[in-house]
């Protein structure tokens, strides 16, 4: 019988090594599995953190393993390329940083053993990611096993295959359920029994057979139905001689159908199922992408808490213990490949090996519905052929592997919706942060209905939007402040646009959490991104999370808004209640401030600002408490504070009616005085088309057009990467200027 040993204790760990170590030493650190070496460089600011080699070594008795025929080392996560070492002996390399892989050590064991990885996340032209908003943590970051299995096992070897395929096929209210197995020197005298169990392990058929593939059929079929009803069956499959087992694999999964409709969305079982829901980074504070179970479920929780029903596991393979975790919730999954930002001529093998690995070991997951190939990939264009022939290759690679389920993409926002590359998926999706990097918020639902209009038939959906907030506060909220008020108005305005569009067939915030991207220079706390709903350490779920709670969950509740935010200086503030309750009532210092209802679920009351105010928000049984200060001078600890800012937006002098660098570029550009002005000193803020800017795009026309929505000063302190850089002295020049020219009457 196969048995599978945990390999994660107490291995020794260099990244001074300079050459292939033979033996351990008093230089090396130990470290416990999971393990990765950016934990803190990669996630505090500067774009600095260890890109490189490291080595981990481990001894091992032989006698500490159970007899065995056969012995794989299983590498369940090593970013991004890295190279086993047995007894010095080369056994293999591996390139992708988010896939299960092994590596037949058998005759390469003896009796005293070394093992040495050595893992390298430093930066190439053939393997992805290279260009993306995160960290590309180096590690061991998830478990290896030392598997031990008989000479006839399941098969191993083929891209961490898990040596079983489920493929139920839904006829009316029954189900037919076809098995293949895949096997290592089989011989005739063996056979394989296959076992179907329901949810609760009893058992509903056995086959015996010495066919690799059969079929069980299920009267009555239980569906799988997301979260309202996640139902699994298990199947097993053994391999029997005389009685005896040698090997044995089973696999959880869910009987279901489901469609996207360009119409209608998504459809699970014959139903409108709307799929409104997160992305997911795998990465925590202190910790970085070495998650632990426990890390795993509470992120589940906090997702099923603010009741979304899909995730976009964004941008790689996540780890197999979340994607039981979605089977067993009911989220509806993307799963997708780190194909990201910056296409690579020389790494498509490399696109093509990671799509065989996710496909291969994810097959059986019911949560799963589609396969991403790719995200924002056009950033230097979308006429590439290259870049096209190789969305074409995954394409067809995913229907030949996979005739189950279809592909999408998500577009980056400047990516024309003419583009030959929106038209070789089955679905589509959009990156659109309109309202938060340029644009407003109001462009979002129509920008949807224009591509909606144009391609009726191509289902669309907006696969990632959302904007930062840390905590500072402010009664009157602008777009790029950083602010949890603004997030908080931002997602308003984003819920009812998106969620109340039914063809849509998906729409993920961007993010479910903070999380690590050690280039980041923003929002006063360098080295992450900021757009979480819930804090990178899980600790504080931002307003924003409760909007989403208000439309998405069952679960009664209310939320009082702006707890962070106390000392307020108006004599009337606003207060804001999420609930998905119907009727809300707000008490001040134990007076009734009135009963309000809001179909939206958002509601607002004025509340008069004097001395310290007691507020509690009553929602049927449900309560929230809450305070609120009046002070006469504005507490500077709720205002940003960029470091190594060369202004801030409020060291900038305003003069009612006249523009100011606090602007949007296209309000100044629709005055005649405001165009003359670009004319001259303010044209060096204006990236021109063609030119490379932040991340690596291209100037378009698409992204010419979202440079309207940015002020001045925001887009001063981006246009850095492109090599302009203006002073202090000329930023108060400009923006005195700007100060005589008036703003046109509403």
């Amino acid at each position: 019988m196969r048995k599978i040993i945990n390999f994660n204790a107490k291995w020794a760990f260099s990244k001074m090594a300079t050459e292939l170590p033979t033996t351990i030493d008093n230089k090396w650190d130990f470290v416990n599995l999971p393990h990765s070496w950016n934990a803190i460089d990669g996630q505090d600011g500067g774009n600095d953190y260890y890109r490189g080699t490291a080595y981990y070594a481990k001894a091992l008795d032989k006698m500490d393993l159970p007899e065995a025929d056969n012995y794989y080392l299983e590498i369940k996560g090593a970013n991004s390329s890295a190279d086993v070492y047995l007894n010095s002996k080369h056994l293999a390399h591996h390139d992708g940083g988010y896939s299960t892989w092994r590596v037949n050590i058998t005759d390469t064991l003896s009796r005293d053993n070394l093992f040495v990885i050595a893992v390298d996340n430093s930066a190439n032209d053939k393997v992805y990611p290279q260009v993306a908003d995160f960290t590309f943590y180096g590690g061991l970051y998830r478990d290896v096993n030392i598997i031990c299995v008989n000479n006839t096992h399941f098969e191993l070897d083929y891209f961490g295959t898990p040596g079983i395929k489920v493929t139920p096929e839904i006829e009316g209210k029954n189900a037919r359920v076809n098995v293949e197995v895949y096997t290592t020197d089989l011989t005739a005298d063996q056979k394989i029994v296959y076992t179907l169990y329901d949810k609760e392990e009893n058992e509903i058929e056995k086959i015996e057979s010495t066919d690799k593939k059969v079929s069980f059929d299920i009267e009555n079929v239980h569906l799988w139905h997301g979260r309202r009803d996640p139902y699994l069956y298990c199947m097993e499959a053994e391999i029997v001689e005389d009685g005896k087992v040698l090997d044995n694999v089973c696999t959880r999964f869910g009987c279901r159908t489901f469609k996207i409709d360009a119409q209608r969305g998504f459809i699970l079982n014959g139903e409108e199922y709307p799929l409104r829901g997160v992305s997911r980074h795998q990465d925590r504070w202190g910790i970085g992408n070495a998650l632990l179970p426990e890390h795993h479920i509470e992120d589940m929780d906090l997702i099923c808490e603010v009741g979304a029903t899909t995730i976009r596991l964004a941008h790689y393979q996540h780890d197999q213990f979340f994607y039981d975790l979605c089977d067993e919730r009911g989220l509806v999954i993307w799963a997708e490949i780190p194909y990201i930002s910056q296409h690579m001529p020389t790494a498509r093998d490399n696109t093509i090996s990671q799509m065989k690995e996710l496909i291969t070991q994810n097959y059986n997951h019911p949560c799963i519905v589609v396969w991403g190939l790719s995200n924002e990939i056009t950033m230097k264009g979308d006429t590439d052929p290259d870049l096209l022939e190789n969305h074409t290759v995954l394409n067809d690679l995913c229907h030949l592997m996979d005739k189950t389920r279809p592909t999408t993409i998500a577009a980056v926002s400047p990516c024309p919706i003419n583009s030959p590359y929106i038209k070789i998926p089955d679905a589509v999706s959009y990156n659109h942060y309109f309202g938060w990097y340029g644009g407003d918020t109001s462009m979002n639902g129509p920008w949807f209905d224009k591509f909606h209009e144009t391609h009726p038939d191509i289902p669309i959906g907006c696969s990632e939007y959302g904007c930062e907030a840390l905590n500072w506060h402010t009664s009157n909220p602008v777009q790029g402040d950083y602010t949890e008020e603004y997030q908080a108005y931002y997602h308003e305005e984003l819920i009812k646009q998106l969620f109340t569009r039914k063809y849509m067939w998906a729409t993920h915030v961007w993010n479910m959490f903070d999380f690590g991207a050690d280039a980041r220079s923003e929002g006063g706390e360098n080295g992450q991104n900021h757009k979480g709903l819930v804090t990178f350490d899980r600790k504080y779920k931002k307003d924003s999370f409760y909007a989403y709670k208000a439309w998405l969950s069952d679960d009664p509740f209310v939320h009082l808004c702006g707890k962070r935010y106390v000392d307020r200086v108006e004599d009337v503030t606003k207060v804001t209640v999420y609930s998905n309750l119907p009727e809300v009532e707000l008490f001040a210092n134990g007076v009734s401030l009135g009963k309000k209802t809001a179909e939206d679920h958002f509601f607002y009351f004025e509340v008069e600002n004097k001395g310290e105010t007691q507020l509690i928000a009553v929602a049927g049984d449900f309560k929230d408490y809450g305070s609120i200060r009046k002070v006469e001078v504005f507490n500077e600890d709720y205002r940003l504070k960029e470091k190594n800012a060369i202004l801030n937006w409020f060291d900038i002098t305003e003069v009612e009616g006249r523009f100011s660098l606090n602007d949007k570029i296209g309000d100044i550009l629709a005055t005649l005085q405001g165009k003359m002005l670009f004319m001259g000193l303010l044209a060096k803020l204006l990236p021109k088309k063609g030119d490379k800017v932040a991340g690596g795009f291209e100037m378009n026309e698409g992204m010419m057009s979202m440079l309207g929505g940015f002020t001045v000063l925001r887009l001063s302190g981006m246009i850095g990467t492109i090599g302009i850089n203006l002073t202090k002295e000329q930023l108060l020049d400009l923006n005195a200027k700007l100060n005589k020219i008036k703003k046109p009457k509403k």
